[in-house]
């Protein structure tokens, strides 16, 4: 009986990319394919197709890795590997999203708080983090909220935005806000 496991992935233009696989049996042969083509495959020696030709590398645990990935790499891809036993099937839908856009920071007022949002038009689900100067924490969230008499309008925010590996922030003087 072939094991079947689907999954969908992410990966953003510019970024190398890793399929998340961890085969811990004793692989024989195993191929890649993308929707139907072969693009690497290893029968005690590794060999690679186009498109992934020169831009890509197979480990022994399954994984595939490539680099600088673009908007053609996004698509169906099929691991297929026989452990001498039996044939397993990994599949893959690989979405491949633009890069990180700047954070864009709003602010106002509401009852009392000085009130940062930070906005992002990101296709995927980005974690939000705010940093503030001297404060040693960071908080996780798209919103912060800063009692009005606890802004000190030195102080600077700095809204991170994450997706995956990749990192973009933006900063702004709580001056630029303060009433």
């Amino acid at each position: 009986v072939a094991y079947i496991h689907c999954e969908d992935v992410f990966g953003i233009v510019g970024e190398n990319f890793t399929f998340p696989v961890e085969i811990d049996q004793k692989i024989v042969e195993l191929t890649w394919k993308k929707n139907k083509d072969k693009v690497a495959e290893w029968e005690g020696q590794k060999t690679y197709f186009s498109p992934l030709l020169n831009r890509s590398v197979l480990m022994e645990n399954g994984s595939l890795t490539i680099f600088d990935l673009n908007k053609s790499d996004a698509g169906a891809y099929e691991l297929h590997y026989w452990d001498s036993v039996k044939d397993h099937y990994l599949n893959f839908k690989l979405v491949v999203l633009d890069p990180l856009p700047e954070p864009k920071i709003s602010c106002n007022t509401s009852g009392g708080n000085l009130v940062l949002n930070c906005i992002a038009d990101f296709q995927g689900p980005l974690s939000y983090t705010w940093k503030l100067t001297d404060d040693p924490h960071s908080y996780q969230s798209q919103e912060l909220s800063i009692p009005l008499e606890n802004v000190d309008p030195t102080r600077k925010a700095a809204c991170v935005i994450k997706f995956s590996r990749t990192a973009m922030s933006s900063e702004i003087s709580l001056i630029q806000c303060h009433p």
